[in-house]
């Protein structure tokens, strides 16, 4: 778990998280990116916390989710 800042969303503290991690490579592209349920576990947060992240990274390109089998990292083109 982190320490969560009062004074931003936690959402918006996670999803930061996620794209470190997306970013450094800990997430590579075409990998499983955590699910809702294991982001609430890892984070200790709500549902709907989890999914405003989830919503957040698909919004931005970072991942993408199929129906089914779950999220995963966005290919980017490399710059």
């Amino acid at each position: 778990m982190i320490e969560f800042a009062p004074d931003v969303p936690r959402w918006k503290q996670v999803a930061e998280v996620m794209r470190s991690r997306i970013g450094d490579g800990t997430y590579p592209a075409r990998s499983r990116v955590p699910s809702v349920v294991q982001l609430t576990e890892e984070f200790g947060i709500a549902a709907t916390t989890g999914q405003k992240v989830h919503r957040a990274l698909r919004e931005e390109g970072l991942i993408y989710t199929e129906p089914g089998l779950g999220s995963f990292v966005a290919d980017r083109p490399q710059g």
